[in-house]
């Protein structure tokens, strides 16, 4: 099971992981800013993720790292 970690911080919310997510488990939060004052992703379902990184490679910040 692959392990992703957020630097949430940093993350703009711009949702181009959300879209580049094929198991679609990535989604911005809806009850929580970042210090910015930006939605920061959150894993959903961690149990689906199969590590593939399309989220990362997507990612323009380099907000989400990918551990396999």
């Amino acid at each position: 099971m692959a392990k992703l970690t957020f630097k949430e911080e940093i993350c703009k919310g711009c949702g181009l992981c959300v879209n580049a997510c094929p198991k679609h488990i990535l989604e911005l939060s809806t009850t929580h800013l970042n210090q910015k004052g930006y939605s920061p992703v959150k894993l959903t379902k961690p149990e689906e993720c199969i590590g593939c990184a399309s989220c990362a490679l997507m990612c323009p910040d380099c907000v989400i790292t990918v551990e396999r």
